[in-house]
C-alpha cells in the first residue's frame, strides 16, 4: 500500500519495478528475460455501473464487460464513490491496466516468467464495495475481491501464454479489509488455487496447501534457470498495522511462517539451491514514515519500521550464500536495499533486495514496469530497464524506457556485491553530487518529483543498509545529517 506523498515535508518513498530482459539484449542468448510489476491496485469501481455485471459474471468473462463503453455519467459516479470513501486518489483503471499490458507485450517479449509483488486490488475496497452492494455478504465480499484478484493474474497469463505468473499478496489483498487477514480461512485457499496455477504435480499440492496456511509458497523457477527456486510470503502477518479479520492481534501466523522461510532455506543451502525471495512489504527501516513524523532518533526516538519485529530481516540476511535476489514493493517507488549479517564474521555476503514500483499512479507517479535479464546458471539479476507511462490514465499514453541499470550504475549486476559498492558510493556522497546519486534520485519516484529527497539524502541512504533501529540510529547520527 502506497501513500500520498507531502514532498514539502519530505520525501516520496516508493517502489515499481518490473523486471524485463531489454528487447536489445533478448538476442544473446546468455540471459533469460522476466517482467516485474506491482502494486497494480486495478479499480473494477472506475465505472460503478459495470460492477453489477462482474459481481454477476466469473473473471473470465469480466474483459468483455470492462471493456465495454462506460456509462454517461461513470466520472460523477466514480468521484462520488472515491469522496464517499475518502480516497487519496486513483488508482489503476482498465484503460490504464490494458495500456499496460500493451507495453508489456511490446517491451517484454520472450519472457519465461512474471512476477507480482503485491497489492492486485485496488485502495478502500471493501469502503466501495459495501457503497455499491449494500445488501452484500461478507460471502458476497468475498468472492468479488477473488475474481479481482483471478482477473489481473488471468490477464497476464492470457498476454502472456508461454510464462509462469507468481503473485505474493499485499497488504490490501483481502477478504475482510487492509491490513486484515485470517491464516487458515477459505479465501487463503481458494485464491491459493489461483495463484498457484502454472506449477504442476506435487510442487503445486504442497503450495496449495501452504498457501492455504499462510498465504506462502515455493515454487522452481523454469528453465533455463537451473537449480533456482522461488519462495512467496504474505508478510502483511508481519506487519506493524495487522490484525485478523477480528480486528485482534496475532503473531502465530507471522511465526509460522518465518519458520517455513528458515526452513526452505536451510534445505536450499543443503541441496547447493539458489533463492529468490517474494514479498510485498519491506522488512528494515521506513525512512519516510520516520522523516514525516518527525522522530528525534538522536535523541532516543525509534525509526519507524516497517515491520512489526526485525524478524524476517534477520532470517533474510543470515542468508546471503544462498538468496541471489529479494523482491519486494509497498513504496510504489523505484528502490533498493542491502540485508547485511548482524554478526560479522559468517562469510556469508549481504542479500541484494530489489523494491518494484507500481502501476497505480496514486501517490502522484507515472506507471511503470521492469523487464530484467537472468543469469540461467547462478541466478543472478544481470540488468534490468523500467518502463514508464507518459500519462496516469493509459488514454493516448506512450510507454519509453524510463532507465537501464547497467548504463546508469555501471555495475555487472544486480547482486549483492554491486549494491555494496552502489550503497557505499551514495554513502560518501552525503550531498547527491555524483552521477549515480544524481540517477538514483532522477529515476526512484517515476514521473521525477523525487529530487525534493535530496536535502534529506543522508537520511535515506542510512536506510539503505541498515536493517535494523541500532544500525539506523548509528548511521544517521554519526554524523548528525
Amino acid at each position: 500500500m502506497g501513500r500520498k506523498f507531502q514532498m514539502s515535508a519530505v520525501c516520496a518513498f516508493a517502489v515499481l519495478l518490473v523486471f524485463t530482459l531489454p528487447s536489445k539484449a533478448q538476442g544473446s542468448g546468455s540471459t533469460v528475460p522476466v517482467l516485474m510489476v506491482s502494486d497494480i491496485h486495478f479499480e473494477p469501481f472506475w465505472d460503478p455501473a459495470k460492477a453489477q455485471r462482474l459481481a454477476a459474471v466469473p473473471a473470465d468473462e469480466w474483459k468483455a464487460t470492462l471493456a465495454a463503453p462506460d456509462a454517461a455519467d461513470r466520472a460523477q459516479r466514480f468521484s462520488d464513490l472515491e469522496e464517499t470513501c475518502h480516497a487519496r486518489g486513483i488508482d489503476t483503471s482498465y484503460p490504464l491496466f490494458a495500456s499496460s499490458l500493451d507495453a508489456m507485450r511490446a517491451d517484454a517479449a520472450g519472457i519465461k516468467f512474471i512476477t507480482i509483488s503485491g497489492d492486485l486490488i485496488a485502495h478502500a475496497f471493501s469502503c466501495k464495495y459495501r457503497t455499491v452492494f449494500p445488501r452484500a455478504t461478507p460471502a458476497d465480499y468475498r468472492a468479488f475481491v477473488e475474481k479481482t484478484i483471478a482477473f489481473v493474474v488471468r490477464s497476464l497469463r492470457e498476454d502472456f501464454p508461454g510464462a509462469a505468473v507468481y503473485a505474493a499478496l499485499g497488504n490490501n489483498d483481502s477478504d475482510c479489509g487492509d491490513y486484515q487477514l485470517d491464516a487458515q480461512s477459505e479465501f487463503l485457499a481458494a485464491t491459493g488455487k489461483t495463484l498457484t496455477a502454472d506449477l504442476s504435480g506435487a510442487e503445486r499440492r504442497s503450495a496449495m496447501d501452504a498457501f492455504a496456511a499462510g498465504g506462502y509458497y515455493s515454487a522452481t523457477l523454469p528453465a533455463p534457470i537451473q537449480r533456482t527456486r522461488l519462495l512467496v510470503l504474505d508478510d502483511l502477518f508481519m506487519a506493524r498495522r495487522y490484525a485478523t479479520c477480528a480486528n485482534k492481534p496475532d503473531t502465530s501466523a507471522a511465526a509460522a511462517q518465518v519458520a517455513w522461510l528458515q526452513q526452505q532455506l536451510e534445505r536450499a543451502r543443503q541441496k547447493k539451491e539458489k533463492i529468490w525471495v517474494m514479498g510485498h512489504i519491506p522488512p528494515g527501516v521506513d525512512p519516510y514514515s520516520t522523516l514525516t513524523k518527525g522522530k528525534d532518533i538522536c535523541a532516543g526516538g525509534t525509526p519507524q519500521m516497517f515491520l512489526s519485529s526485525g524478524a524476517l530481516a534477520d532470517v533474510l540476511a543470515n542468508f546471503g550464500d544462498v538468496i541471489q535476489l529479494a523482491i519486494f514493493a509497498h513504496t510504489h517507488m523505484d528502490e533498493m536495499r542491502l540485508l547485511e549479517p548482524e554478526k560479522s564474521g559468517t562469510g556469508h555476503e549481504p542479500v541484494a533486495l530489489k523494491m518494484v514500483s507500481s502501476i497505480s499512479p496514486i501517490d502522484g507517479n507515472n506507471p511503470s514496469f521492469t523487464v530484467g535479464s537472468v543469469d540461467p546458471r547462478s541466478g543472478i539479476l544481470k540488468d534490468y530497464r523500467v518502463f514508464a507511462a507518459s500519462n496516469q490514465t493509459g488514454v493516448d499514453t506512450q510507454w519509453t524506457e524510463e532507465y537501464d541499470y547497467a548504463e546508469a550504475y555501471h555495475e555487472p549486476s544486480f547482486s549483492s556485491s554491486s549494491v555494496v559498492n552502489l550503497v557505499a558510493e551514495f554513502k560518501a556522497d552525503p550531498l547527491a553530487q555524483s552521477q549515480a546519486s544524481e540517477n538514483y534520485l532522477k529515476n526512484y519516484f517515476v514521473g521525477d518529483v523525487s529530487r525534493q529527497i535530496k536535502p534529506f539524502w543522508p537520511l535515506y541512504v542510512c536506510a539503505l543498509a541498515n536493517h535494523t533501529e541500532d544500525a539506523y540510529r548509528s548511521c544517521a547520527c554519526s554524523k548528525a545529517p
